[in-house]
């Protein structure tokens, strides 16, 4: 696909061999075929490989909607136009049909240097002024290869892309940390309160292992029966409902026929979430103080968990200090935990297990949008330790954990900050190589 350019400045269709359309097929869990790159699993530019789908597709039609390593895919239809992501090629995979690719001419240009514009404020400016569309806002191949691009010499193109990905760098091998101790988190969580390893060992007569004696000494040494079955002595199942301070969800300011605004209080919705479990700044939405003022049930507070119930179901997240003061709207209910009877950091793991989402998919309505009640979650059911001795069980292990990943998010916010103020003043030449350097050498590692 191929378009005249009428500008003055490079665009997009200058430095692309190829534009195109993705493939239009049913995403299958069975992993049968190629990855099948959505929309959805686009966010903030990173693509979680291990929640992407499968596709059936024709051998003959594969080569034709292969991704290639280099290759730059945009979301051309509702609230993600625009989103993209640069292909590493570290997965055999195609693209749906509202996604577009662009394959950037390597002879004239660096793929990444293509790419970083597409992250910087010029892309979303001209995203923003470009949607067309009444009922669903969208842009099409030809408006989106329209976009001016800047094209110095390959070697300034090169050498502004070591800069940037010197610091995306530091970012994948953040995001990799917090993924191990997340599967660390979750595995111990399932020792602790779902397999009750401890207690079995205390039971046997064996020391618990990976503890001392303090904490050894926080589990019973049998079990008793209850409607789950076989749970530690002393403990108890309890419905979310039973454990938590507030199950609820916010509401959409325009409702209450209060406006967006440009900045202020950060709202949060189901885009502003990750997949990981992960804030999304750049997708919040923003009220006033009086918008958030009436909307006071669904005032965010430290601890606080949030789960995706409409749309996209089972984003979950735990509100940090650095984010308030925060709202959130009807598609995020917010469990609020009484910290003495399961802290928050507890919930969110047990939320996050697999057959706790699978009891929640089960309990879907499929309506316009899929949807999660608030009853839904507030009923499903968790083993608890007495209260005298859950909070030192968490404090004793998982805490911890959850606190590096705070701490590592932390981190990640502060290069991407750094990389979203340096990339327009590299990309326009405005602020040296040297300089940049420096400045991502004052960061530290």
């Amino acid at each position: 696909m191929s378009f005249e350019n009428t500008s003055a400045k490079p665009i997009l269709s200058n430095v692309c061999t190829d534009i195109s359309y993705g493939y239009t097929a049913s995403a299958e869990n069975e992993p049968i075929g190629p990855k099948f790159l959505r929309i959805t699993d686009i966010q903030g530019g990173i693509v979680s490989w291990s929640t992407v789908p499968h596709c059936q597709i024709e051998q003959s039609q594969i080569s034709k909607y292969l991704l290639h390593e280099g290759d730059i895919v945009v979301a051309r239809t509702g609230n993600s136009t625009g989103e993209n992501f640069i292909f590493t090629g570290n997965e055999i995979a195609v693209f749906a049909s509202y996604l577009i690719r662009l394959r950037v001419d390597h002879r004239i240009a660096n793929p990444y240097f293509i790419w970083y514009q597409m992250r910087s404020p010029f892309w979303w400016k001209f995203i923003n002024s470009s949607k067309t569309g009444s009922a669903q806002a969208g842009a099409n191949a030809k408006v989106i290869a329209s976009f001016e691009i800047s094209l110095p010499s390959l070697i300034i193109q090169q050498n502004v892309v070591s800069v940037l990905r010197a610091i995306d760098d530091r970012i994948a091998l953040l995001r990799e940390t917090n993924a191990t101790l997340e599967a660390i988190a979750q595995a111990l969580f399932k020792s602790w309160f779902v397999d009750f390893d401890p207690v079995h060992a205390k039971q046997e007569g064996r020391e618990p292992e990976g503890m001392n004696a303090d904490t050894a000494a926080l589990f019973p040494d049998s079990f008793e029966e209850s409607e789950l079955g076989l749970i530690p002595k002393g403990w108890t199942v309890k419905c979310l409902r039973d454990i938590t301070n507030r199950i609820t969800k916010g509401t959409t300011p325009t409702t209450l026929k209060r406006p967006f605004v440009a900045s202020g209080i950060n709202f949060i919705k189901v885009e502003s979430l990750t997949e990981d479990g992960e804030f999304i700044p750049g997708k919040f939405a923003y009220i006033d103080n009086e918008t958030h003022e009436l909307l006071k049930r669904s005032q965010l507070q430290v601890d606080d968990v949030l789960i995706t119930i409409a749309g996209t179901i089972g984003r979950i997240a735990v509100m940090t200090e650095d984010f308030l003061p925060a709202n959130t709207n009807q598609a995020v209910a917010l469990i609020r935990p009484d910290p003495n009877r399961f802290p928050g950091g507890l919930i969110k793991h047990f939320l996050q297990r697999d057959d706790s989402r699978q009891n929640m998919v089960e309990r879907v309505v499929q309506a316009v949008q899929a949807n999660l009640s608030l009853g839904s979650i507030s009923d499903l059911k968790v083993v608890v330790p007495p209260s005298e001795v859950v909070k030192q069980l968490y404090d004793a292990g998982i805490s911890q954990i959850d606190a590096c990943k705070n701490r590592n998010q932390k981190h990640i916010r502060t290069l991407t900050n750094i990389r979203d103020a340096l990339l327009p003043r590299l990309i326009s030449g405005r602020l040296r190589l040297p300089e940049a350097e420096t400045q991502l050498e004052e960061v530290g590692s």
